[in-house]
């Protein structure tokens, strides 16, 4: 990519700028390639997304700073925060109270990643101040990658519910935590009232402004036909000033859009067709984000000490989440077989992950380097991998509408009510 925009000077004089006209391009050609994944090599779209995002940033894409700031962090954490509101959304609380294994192989498989993880990196001589965050991040599956192919191969199934359940819990738990570790990182503390105190004010933050998102779209849901594209703009709209607000009081914007969509679907039960209301503004900043993803964690260092680490990082990360949904799975109503491919499908780390490692970044930026390092390369990998993983995960479990051979038709849309 051209680093010095002067040269382009006395031809291009874009009015919103070169970095501009260069996310234009990008995003032009990331929705061509994303087309031609799915439509000739059967793959999801994010797939095609993350590879030119990943060339651009090995080719030295110049647009992204890191860490992550002013609008590029609102895009990414409003894209974030949309697809977590409609992933939220989809899942219903009675459904652990039929089925409360499913909540405990939540925990489980999060919690033994975590250990696995962090004990993993100690074990390669990694500090334990840097090991503690890795381990958060990696806790986070990724259902923002999840949605995507589960609306590419028009996936539906218990195997698609439980996994995109799985995935949604665990971001839950990353971002309370990660965000809240973030605050310690940046201010220890040998109290631990004061270690306990960033959690606190995360998550009631959080549920402070879910709660007023919740309130705010059910008052429009009285006023307003669902279907209607007004209510997609006041959608994207309530939820773009939630995102904000969240941020600026100390919150966790993507964690209050998760947690906002899941009080709403407690007050209104019936069905969404999510992807249909929040409409073609959606899938743009969706493509934004995970060409974004891709274009800045592509421009890590690599050495040979760091792919030792992150392929320990990504095997302890993989192995762990089969075991734990495995030991979870007793008694929880799915087979072993289902237990593998909602395992497979889980793989995926991507924009939630890079949201955590960029609050760390941002609140000690010399300390974080070693965990930007380590994270910024599994995170590519695990987008790319992961979404692969997934894609087979849900054909082999037979709940894929799109088999491998079959080109997919690009007027369906999945409008699957996860939880249900």
């Amino acid at each position: 990519m051209i680093q010095d925009p002067s040269f382009w000077a006395q031809w291009l004089k874009p009015s919103a700028g070169f970095d501009t006209l260069q996310w234009s391009l990008l995003l032009a050609l990331a929705s061509l390639v994303g087309y031609l994944f799915q439509r000739h090599l059967q793959m999801p779209k994010v797939l095609g997304y993350a590879v030119v995002g990943t060339l651009a940033g090995l080719l030295g894409f110049s647009a992204t700073v890191w860490p992550l700031q002013g609008p590029a962090l609102f895009l990414l954490e409003l894209g974030v925060a949309i697809v977590l509101f409609e992933c939220g959304g989809r899942i219903t609380l009675r459904w652990f109270r039929h089925n409360p294994m499913v909540l405990v192989q939540s925990l489980a498989e999060a919690a033994l990643t975590y250990l696995a993880v962090y004990y993993t990196l100690i074990w390669l001589n990694m500090p334990a101040a840097t090991a503690t965050p890795l381990a958060l991040i990696a806790m986070a599956a990724s259902p923002v990658v999840l949605a995507r192919v589960i609306n590419d191969t028009r996936a539906v199934g218990p195997v698609t519910d439980r996994a995109m359940a799985l995935a949604t819990l665990s971001t839950l738990y990353a971002l309370t935590l990660g965000s809240a570790k973030a605050e310690i990182f940046a201010r220890p503390s040998a109290s631990l009232w004061h270690d306990i105190t960033p959690v606190l004010v995360v998550l009631g933050v959080s549920v402070a402004v879910a709660a007023l998102l919740c309130l705010a779209m059910r008052l429009a849901l009285r006023l307003m036909n669902p279907s209607s594209e007004n209510t997609s703009i006041l959608m994207l709209a309530l939820i773009a000033a939630a995102t904000a607000l969240a941020a600026h009081l100390g919150g966790s914007a993507p964690l209050a859009a998760l947690l906002g969509g899941m009080l709403l679907k407690q007050l209104h039960q019936r069905p969404w067709a999510w992807p249909r209301q929040l409409g073609t503004a959606s899938s743009l900043l969706t493509m934004l984000m995970f060409v974004l993803v891709s274009t800045v964690a592509a421009q890590a260092s690599w050495s040979g000490a760091v792919a030792l680490t992150v392929l320990a990082l990504v095997v302890a990360r993989l192995l762990s989440k089969a075991i734990g949904v495995g030991l979870g799975n007793i008694g929880s109503g799915a087979s072993w077989r289902q237990a593998v491919w909602v395992a497979c499908a889980m793989a995926p780390m991507s924009a939630v992950a890079l949201l955590i490692t960029s609050q760390f970044a941002q609140a000690a930026p010399e300390a974080a380097q070693a965990i930007a390092g380590t994270a910024l390369p599994a995170i590519l990998l695990l987008e790319l991998l992961g979404a692969v993983l997934a894609t087979i995960a849900l054909r082999r479990a037979g709940e894929s509408a799109v088999p491998a051979h079959i080109p997919p038709s690009t007027n369906t849309t999945n409008t699957t009510n996860t939880g249900n």
